[in-house]
């Protein structure tokens, strides 16, 4: 039988935000190619694809809050806001080669 240890779990999506981009940071290329655009980086679509799922809402509702919410522009390291659909583009793009369920 095996035993899990738990883990240290947050309410704050501010503190989630954080630790969504540093994972990011490991795990992913800072940029895909010398000619993509330097407006966001993928580190920030990847932590801000996790906040959408811990706020349960959609890409539109998601950039609203981020709007709104200056703590997590900072926690981000934004200085403007993406688009919504920017943010499904990089959905898009993030889950191409990722394995689908069976």
């Amino acid at each position: 039988m095996t035993t899990t240890t738990p883990r240290a779990t947050t309410k704050s999506p501010v503190a989630f935000t954080r630790a969504a981009r540093e994972v990011a940071r490991a795990a992913v290329a800072t940029y895909s190619s010398a000619r993509s655009r330097k407006d966001f980086t993928p580190h920030q679509h990847v932590a801000l694809l996790a906040l959408k799922v811990l706020l349960r809402t959609d890409y539109r509702g998601l950039v609203a809050q981020v709007a709104e919410w200056s703590d997590l522009r900072e926690a981000l390291g934004l200085t403007k806001v993406p688009h919504f659909t920017t943010l499904r583009k990089a959905h898009e793009r993030l889950n191409k080669g990722a394995p689908t369920p069976s």
